[in-house]
C-alpha cells in the first residue's frame, strides 16, 4: 500500500467576522453580540471584523489575566 504526505499551509486570520469571532470565543453569535465589549472595526462599509488580539485581551481580563505594559507592572510593584 502506498502512502502520500500532504503538507498544508494555512494562513491564520487575525480579523474575524461575527460568526468566526463568536466561534473563536465559544459563544453563539447572538450571545457574542450581547456579551462581547470588543468593538468591531469597519474595514470597508458594511464589513465589520473583530481583531483576535482584542478578543484575547478581553478573555484574559475575564479570567484575571494581566496584559499590562512594563510601566504598569513596575507601578504595581511599587
Amino acid at each position: 500500500m502506498s502512502s502520500a504526505t500532504l503538507n498544508l499551509r494555512v494562513a491564520p486570520r487575525r480579523m474575524l467576522n461575527a460568526r468566526d469571532a463568536a466561534e473563536y470565543v465559544g459563544l453563539t453569535v447572538k450571545h457574542f453580540k450581547q456579551t462581547c465589549p470588543v468593538r468591531a472595526i469597519e474595514i470597508r462599509p458594511g464589513t465589520l471584523l473583530w481583531d483576535k488580539l482584542d478578543l484575547d485581551n478581553w478573555l484574559d481580563a475575564l479570567k484575571g489575566g494581566c496584559n499590562d505594559d512594563d510601566d504598569a507592572i513596575v507601578d504595581r510593584l511599587g
